[in-house]
């Protein structure tokens, strides 16, 4: 029988303060994670979003030098932007910081049900790469993740459904990717086929403040980083539930994210 789970907002205040939107939860976080190692993910930003209504965070991945992948949640309403590279402790003052004001959000996003939650943020000048410490995604994925793939995710979001807020230092997952069927007996019919479920050990996943995390594939000599997903939604039952975690794909949005990075 389905359950009746509803997809859930993943954006978290950045002080961590209880808020909803219309019946959702907002939230999205690591659970059962480890932490990244210096250099071991350096193409994970740490996104904190102005709006008129506070700041909130969230996470996304550099692709090449001036652009970060996330949610289009992350970027919807949003009037200022400070991103930060280059360090996994998000109060680690050698971090780069850079601020923003431009985004694009897919044409197609629906917040309602958070179809196409696709978002992208242009920094104002390009970042001088570091190896190891500033690197972007290598390649955006180009067929869809096939069930039973192992994928990581990353982020700094809560460790705990009693949580208070963001984590200091940048953990990471390694999930397995569920077939459609599954992911619409945790969360029905509102699952697309632009949508994936991702499940982890001892009910392990995202949570509060993993919104726009990257989903990342390995090559298979481990050099080469592929972005297949984006962290959209988590079980209304709480992240330590053993619901999946759901994410957006990105082979489908691959050609957007092209051409707009390309011709903005």
């Amino acid at each position: 029988m389905t359950k009746a789970v509803i997809l859930v907002w993943c954006t978290c205040l950045i002080w961590a303060q209880a808020a909803h939107l219309k019946s959702a939860d907002i939230g999205g976080r690591i659970i059962g994670g480890d932490l990244v190692t210096p250099g071991q993910l350096p193409f994970v930003a740490a996104i904190y979003k102005n709006t008129a209504d506070g700041t909130f965070f969230c996470s996304g991945a550099l692709k090449g030098t001036q652009w970060i992948i996330t949610a289009g949640q992350c970027v919807d309403g949003g009037l200022m932007f400070s991103i930060r590279l280059g360090a996994n402790n998000l109060n680690d003052r050698n971090a780069l910081t850079v601020s923003t004001d431009t985004y694009f959000l897919h044409p197609d996003y629906d917040p309602a049900t958070l179809s196409n939650d696709v978002g992208l943020i242009k920094l104002q000048t390009a970042v001088q790469l570091y190896e190891n410490y500033i690197w972007p995604i290598t390649l955006l994925a180009a067929y869809p993740l096939p069930e039973g793939a192992s994928v990581l995710t990353a982020g700094w979001g809560q460790t705990s459904d009693d949580g208070t807020g963001l984590v200091d230092d940048l953990r990471y997952i390694n999930l397995v990717a569920l077939s459609d069927d599954e992911c619409k007996l945790a969360f029905g019919n509102q699952v697309n086929e632009n949508m994936v479920c991702l499940a982890g050990n001892d009910n392990g996943g995202t949570c509060r403040g993993d919104l726009g995390s990257p989903l990342i594939q390995y090559s298979d000599n481990g050099f080469l980083t592929y972005h297949v997903g984006i962290s959209t939604f988590i079980s209304s039952n709480g992240c330590e539930s053993s619901d999946p975690s759901g994410f957006t794909r990105t082979w489908p949005y691959a050609m957007w994210i092209i051409n707009t990075t390309l011709t903005n």
